[in-house]
């Protein structure tokens, strides 16, 4: 008899989905089907992407994290996933637009996260389905005292996943299925096979998501636009991206942090100096000559003493422009961090 196999949240964890796969003898025949999730936190998410798009009698539902990168929304785990896929970026994402937000047979229904009570799939909102933030906002203030599951009572079961419900699966009745059982922590990775409903788990290799933080955190901080972030952009992300001081590579990213923070303090400190070198090219051209100068509006309020070190810093407002007006001024400013993105 032809199975469906419906695979928890993967989130990357290649190998084991190799061997969940083997644990459940997957047939050519059986019908592969993810709730979601496939990318974002572990070790391979272009593999397990590859698996489900090469192998026939497959089918990906739409999880929360697809419909990030859809939508180009990144938080650190979107931005680890582009780097992690290299060139095969745009093309992977390209294809996630494709991915259907519910799948459902004559046996059961399955949605990434989540579906309203006496509602067919294909009426339900996308953002309810696929676990979005404005669908999580939605069904805390329609359930505000316990879970969307909690009420449901249709005949069919419904299987999802989304909410990590610990190592084991959460059952219940028979028509409830949550398979979230948080492989890219350390946890399991859990299929059902349908319709024995029958449930397999294996265990996760390792905290995969605490790994690639640590391992991703350098990549991730150099290909930031440090250059183009303002003075008070660029403070926030120092802070938002200082690790947690340990490990090895996290200690590498502390210091790569250090030398921009360094690096940005001593351009500001250059405003002094950017003015006098103003002040004194200025005196020493014509109108002409400053008319055609790369730098002229700064020269002109230099020449009629309304350049200061406020006004300056107004308008040099990021590093570039500060770094454009220092060249523009014939004055050294201190060099960016090696691995900084550059002009």
């Amino acid at each position: 008899m032809r199975r469906t196999v419906i695979v928890g949240d993967i989130h990357g964890c290649f190998d084991e989905l190799l061997e969940l796969l083997e644990k459940v003898d997957l047939r050519p025949d059986d019908l592969l089907v993810s709730v979601g999730d496939l990318v974002d936190r572990g070790p391979a998410p272009g593999e397990v992407v590859r698996l489900f798009r090469e192998r026939p009698n497959s089918v990906v539902v739409m999880g929360n994290h697809e419909r990030k990168h859809v939508r180009g929304i990144f938080s650190y785990a979107q931005e680890i996933t582009r780097l992690q896929l290299g060139d095969r970026y745009a093309e992977t994402v390209h294809w996630m637009r494709t991915l259907p937000y519910y799948f459902e047979n004559e046996h059961v229904r399955v949605v990434h996260a989540a579906m309203l009570p006496g509602i067919p799939p294909a009426d339900q909102k996308e953002e309810i389905l696929c676990g979005s933030t404005s669908g999580q906002r939605e069904l805390t203030a329609l359930f505000p005292d316990g879970h969307w599951h909690d009420h449901y009572t249709d005949v069919k079961p419904v299987v999802f996943g989304h909410h990590v419900t610990g190592r084991e699966p959460m059952i219940r009745d028979g028509r409830i299925f949550g398979l979230d059982t948080g492989a890219c922590h350390g946890g399991n990775l859990t299929a059902l096979c349908v319709p024995g409903f029958t449930v397999h788990s294996v265990q996760a290799h390792a905290d995969h998501w605490s790994v690639a933080k640590r391992q991703w955190q350098l990549p991730v901080l150099e290909t930031k636009p440090w250059h183009d972030f303002t003075w008070s952009e660029l403070a926030e992300a120092i802070v938002r991206f200082s690790p947690v001081p340990d490990s090895v590579p996290d200690a590498a990213a502390r210091g790569w942090l250090e030398t921009v923070e360094k690096w940005a303090a001593d351009l500001r400190s250059s405003f002094p100096a950017l003015v006098a070198a103003a002040h004194r090219v200025a005196d020493g051209l014509t109108t002409d000559e400053l008319r055609r100068h790369p730098a002229a509006q700064y020269l002109f309020q230099a020449r009629n003493g309304r350049l200061d070190q406020a006004g300056l810093a107004r308008r040099c407002s990021t590093p570039r422009r500060t770094i454009d007006m220092a060249a523009a001024l014939g004055l050294a400013v201190p060099e960016p961090p090696i691995g900084l993105k550059g002009p």
